[in-house]
């Protein structure tokens, strides 16, 4: 007796992408590869069979997410329909908020493009020179 072929295998990496947590499928299984992603706290391979009522947890950069699988799905759609898949913990998605705050409170790091154009080396000696006055 042969299995059956008609039943639809839901891989994680598939899953991940469709649920838009990654944008492309590839990203996915580089993420579950690195163990950024855990099935049921077990680190998993990308073609591992997904489950409903699985658990699964998700670290995309400073962000971690705790979701519970609800539906599967193959196919990216749109993201009500993704949303519809999963279901985030209150407790992941209150640190998840947490986390977004203090980011945001951060002062943001001040970055250069390399050396300065003419129009900024303008701006410069305008700032400088007024400020000789003083």
């Amino acid at each position: 007796m042969q299995p059956d072929d008609s039943v639809e295998k839901f891989r994680i990496d598939k899953w991940l992408f469709a649920a838009r947590f990654f944008k492309t499928r590839s990203l996915a299984a580089e993420a579950i590869e690195r163990g950024r992603v855990t099935l049921n706290d077990q680190r998993v391979k990308p073609a591992k069979v997904l489950a409903a009522g699985d658990r699964l947890t998700i670290r995309i950069g400073n962000y971690q997410y705790d979701i519970e699988v609800l539906g599967l799905s193959n196919k990216r759609g749109s993201a009500p329909v993704a949303q519809q898949l999963y279901r985030e913990t209150g407790e992941s998605r209150e640190r998840r908020e947490l986390l977004a705050a203090r980011l945001k409170a951060q002062p943001q790091p001040f970055n250069t493009k390399g050396r300065p154009t003419k129009r900024d080396r303008r701006e410069i000696e305008r700032f400088t020179s007024n400020h000789d006055d003083y």
